[in-house]
């Protein structure tokens, strides 16, 4: 069975940075995506950055310039480097893992940008 377990989320001021990380776990084969959507109160699921098992990856274009994705094949976990916060990323982050032609995805991890 597979399960993805975040960590690194907090609070943090405007300006500041942040490191997500997600770990899969029950990986046999190759995972073909991982990714990171965030939840913000009242709004909808949105992706913010998606990465491929061959290193393309892909942003939102809120966070393009701010977030970079990378990916650990060996350890299965995927990173999220956040600078330059704002605080309308204030939200809860899910990691997302595409494996097997089926969708996986974390518990979240709250993270909030305020001073």
């Amino acid at each position: 069975q597979v399960q993805l377990v975040e960590s690194g989320g907090g609070l943090v001021q405007p300006g500041g940075s942040l490191r997500l990380s997600c770990a899969a776990s029950g990986i046999i084969f190759s995972i073909s995506a991982m990714g990171w959507y965030r939840q913000a109160p009242g709004k909808q699921r949105e992706l913010v950055a998606s990465i491929i098992s061959g290193g393309r990856t892909n942003y939102a274009y809120s966070v393009k310039g701010r977030f970079t994705i990378s990916m650990d094949n060996a350890k299965n976990t995927v990173y999220l480097q956040m600078n330059s916060l704002k605080p309308e990323d204030t939200a809860v982050y899910y990691c997302w893992c595409r494996y097997q032609g089926n969708n996986y995805w974390g518990q979240g991890t709250q993270v909030t940008v305020s001073s």
